[in-house]
């Protein structure tokens, strides 16, 4: 399959055998997820559930990222269940239980998110050049507002915007904001993002899959993964 043959929302086994094709490995839908892909299933619109459509009233592809619901299509599910999504507003919204079954082959995943995970399967695959220099100091210690709002902000419900801008609880200096780069500016403010995922989840119950997800998606994120593992594991997630 070349990469034109690539829908842009492809199916589970188009999926598969494209990066295959990328690749020289076998795939599987259990792989797909294991790699962070997000999978979508189209929703039709239904006027039952008028928050959850608003004005999209065709319909509109809803992503799965629940960690409950990514587990049993995990784990070889014989269908999708979906408790946990974004409404078209991509918002988070549970769904009413037991939540919305639909087949396995209604699965779609993005073309953009395939393609970017062949490209970094390759890239890993060369061989490691020469190491680069180190990052600012700054860059160390945290990511800012910008790269904050852009790993997180889908995720939770709430204005994380202005939960950064006043600074209080877990987005303090006595949070996950690193007290030295707020000292000259607020403009300079960086926020440690595994404290601050923590504290997502904990106090804002914001998915733990999702969360996950974003640390090995987002480029922001990317150094700071290992230390997000880490974590979870000292505290049994």
């Amino acid at each position: 399959m070349r990469t034109t043959d690539l829908p842009f929302r492809a199916t589970t086994s188009e999926a598969c055998d494209w990066l295959a094709c990328q690749t020289g490995t076998p795939w599987t839908l259990a792989r797909l997820l294991e790699h962070a892909l997000t999978p979508y299933v189209w929703l039709d619109y239904d006027p039952a559930y008028p928050d959850l459509f608003g004005d999209a009233n065709g319909g509109y592809a809803a992503p799965i990222f629940f960690e409950d619901d990514i587990a049993r299509l995990a784990a070889g599910s014989e269908d999708v269940l979906i408790t946990m999504t974004k409404d078209a507003y991509k918002i988070v919204a549970r769904l009413p239980a037991p939540g919305f079954t639909r087949p396995l082959d209604d699965l779609r995943f993005q073309k953009k998110e395939i393609e970017k995970l062949a490209a970094r399967l390759k890239h890993e695959a060369q061989p490691q050049a020469a190491a680069k220099p180190k990052p600012a100091a700054e860059s160390q210690l945290g990511i800012g507002k910008a790269e904050v709002l852009a790993a997180f902000g889908p995720i939770v419900r709430m204005n994380l915007e202005k939960a950064l801008d006043d600074a209080i609880g877990i987005f303090g200096d006595d949070g996950a904001r690193v007290k030295a780069s707020a000292r000259k500016s607020k403009r300079n403010a960086v926020w440690n993002p595994v404290t601050l995922a923590l504290g997502l989840h904990d106090v804002y119950r914001a998915p733990l899959g999702a969360l996950k997800r974003a640390f090995k998606t987002h480029d922001c994120l990317l150094d700071w993964n290992e230390n997000w593992e880490q974590s979870l594991r000292l505290l049994g997630k």
